[in-house]
């Protein structure tokens, strides 16, 4: 057969609601057109984001009944200690509320002037927490993941040749560690393969140069390695992914993507003195050592959500998900990354709209229309998040310029894409009304979570004259 069935049954359903296009015109605008400024009630698919926005298991609300709440050394922390420990065998673990405080607290350690930190892609908050210390957070993707529509089964992959050339000309006492994010989200949710984790420690190895690498989608691209190097093709994902975190020498994870859960993370490291200044800045920021400003019910949940997240049908139902997806946007003529990654679809905005140009954000143009027509919330990869300008006030884009659809875990059903396929393929066909935006205020970091724009002239894809 070759349907692939969700591995759950709908235990619990959450009402949506349906708002009319007048209704989101007027929200938009009150939003100054950034979807991250609107209320989730007046969104009918959100695919804003896949982090801590995915659904429980039965498992995972048993568990957190069972949390220990006390403030030290309570139960639901050894639990935790013991799942995250048997993934990835690191003998210093620390919880964290999120990602981004493991970053932060990484950053703060090893950032500051003149340090390199490079990474096959830093995402947003990684390159924000390595530039507020004042270092420099430096991409070194492969080729082939620059172009958008070039077929290779690890476009995540670092250009590990790039890699030797960064340590001989900067000096390997100014790169203080290495990122490797698995999956490589910002260029497209693309895998990384175990020879390319490989060969960038063998490349770090001879400087002494750490290796850390981002798992918040390790399970994914555990997956995606099983499927596509031949040699890993009996080894189970859970078992890939231990080989992966046998190679690092650090590692953090935000549990609100492959840890299923909708708070929470971890932060791992081998080298004891590192952790002893891990524990002190955790305690300072986060809390004690044993809870990391999470709830007991939190460290539960994470334990058993990363068993589940690497179960092999959970998986193969998720990837084949989102092949599916790109398949329906494809077949209506809407241009995307390829191949699709593992948590979401990345449409190709320069291609969906190249008569804007990058300062006046095409993507952004792209999520503001597909909310006002259908009521979806997408995010803009591209030069909102990623741009910037140089000494003289001109713009920098990115190499790519996305709009992510990224999809929560175990939420929605095939159904509530085709809808968004749909209405992508409107606006597809209607691309030539699309206008550009212009930054009214921003903040100096991550910007495109806060940042007011307005239309540099009326569109009529968002006016309401427009036949849609």
């Amino acid at each position: 057969m070759r349907a692939v069935i969700e591995p759950f049954r709908i235990k619990v359903v959450e009402p949506i609601h349906r708002t009319t296009r007048p209704e989101r015109e007027r929200l938009l605008r009150q939003a100054r057109y950034n979807v991250f400024r609107l209320r989730s009630e007046d969104v009918l698919i959100d695919l804003l984001t896949d982090s801590g926005t995915g659904a429980m298991s039965d498992q995972q609300w048993a568990r957190m009944i069972q949390g220990d709440e006390s403030y030290a050394g309570a139960r639901s922390y050894y639990r935790f200690l013991e799942v995250v420990n048997a993934l990835t065998g690191m003998p210093h673990i620390f919880p964290v509320h999120q990602g981004r405080a493991a970053e932060h607290i990484l950053c703060t350690i090893l950032g500051g002037p003149g340090k390199v930190i490079p990474s096959n892609t830093h995402f947003d908050t990684t390159r924000a927490n390595i530039e507020y210390t004042g270092a420099t957070a430096l991409d070194l993707p492969i080729a082939e993941a620059l172009s958008p529509e070039t077929l290779h089964p690890f476009k995540g992959n670092m250009d590990v040749k790039r890699l030797e050339e960064l340590i001989h000309r900067t000096g390997a006492e100014r790169i203080p560690a290495c990122f490797l994010t698995l999956t490589n989200n910002t260029l497209g949710g693309q895998p990384v393969s175990m020879s390319n984790v490989q060969e960038v420690k063998a490349t770090l190895d001879p400087y002494g140069i750490p290796l850390i690498i981002d798992a918040s989608r390790i399970a994914e691209n555990a997956y995606f390695i099983k499927l596509r190097e031949p040699e890993y093709a009996d080894r189970s994902p859970w078992e890939i992914a231990r080989e992966i975190f046998a190679i690092a020498d650090g590692c953090y994870m935000s549990a609100k993507k492959d840890g299923l859960v909708n708070i929470g993370g971890f932060l791992a490291v081998r080298d004891a003195s590192l952790a002893r200044r891990i524990e002190q800045l955790l305690i300072l920021w986060e809390g004690f050592p044993t809870y990391g400003g999470l709830a007991g019910r939190d460290l539960e949940a994470i334990a058993q959500g990363l068993q589940e997240a690497f179960q092999e049908d959970y998986l193969h139902y998720r990837i084949h998900t989102i092949a599916w997806f790109a398949e329906q946007l494809r077949q209506r003529g809407v241009p995307i990354i390829e191949p699709p990654g593992g948590h979401a679809v990345f449409v190709n905005a320069a291609r969906f709209a190249p008569h804007i140009p990058a300062e006046h954000f095409p993507g952004q143009a792209i999520v503001c229309a597909l909310y006002v027509h259908a009521g979806v919330r997408a995010v803009e990869v591209g030069s909102l998040m990623l741009g910037k300008r140089d000494s003289n006030g001109r713009h920098i884009a990115p190499p790519l310029e996305l709009v992510r659809l990224a999809v929560p875990r175990r939420v929605y059903t095939q159904s509530h894409l085709e809808y968004v396929a749909d209405a992508l393929a409107d606006l597809f066909a209607q691309r030539q009304h699309l206008r550009g935006l212009q930054l009214l205020s921003a903040s100096p970091f991550l910007r495109h979570f806060t940042a007011e724009l307005e239309p540099l002239e009326p569109s009529l894809l968002l006016s309401g004259d427009t036949v849609l």
